[in-house]
């Protein structure tokens, strides 16, 4: 069984979130909050957010213990690019365009069977 929460239309680049998701993949939920916590990226609060909707979500709704639950998938799609004027000479403008991203992280229980 697997749970995920997704964040929509954050406001940070696909390529620096993918930076920091690309960490927590695979880990267990303490660990990826502590590699979270401790990451100085503009990302990782935005994605510790996820993070912690997904494991409320896997409690709450699924009845699933915290300490069995790891991060099954994490990843960030692009969102919609918002595109923005910026002036230049003779007359002329230059598009800035800024990107958003949506963070999903899916996170299930560790089989406690065969491993």
């Amino acid at each position: 069984m697997e749970v995920k929460a997704i964040h929509k239309t954050a406001r940070i680049a696909p390529r620096k979130a993918r930076l920091v998701i690309d960490l927590i993949r695979g880990k267990d939920i303490k660990e990826a909050q502590a590699i979270l916590m401790f990451t100085p990226k503009g990302a990782s609060p935005l994605i510790l957010k996820v993070l912690n909707s997904a494991v409320a979500n896997a409690e709450h709704n699924n009845g699933m213990d915290r300490d069995n639950l790891f991060v099954k998938e994490a990843y960030v799609s692009e969102g919609i690019t918002m595109k923005r004027m910026l002036p230049r000479a003779q007359g002329r403008a230059d598009v800035i365009s800024k990107r958003t991203s949506h963070i999903t992280v899916v996170v299930a229980e560790r089989e406690m069977g065969g491993e």
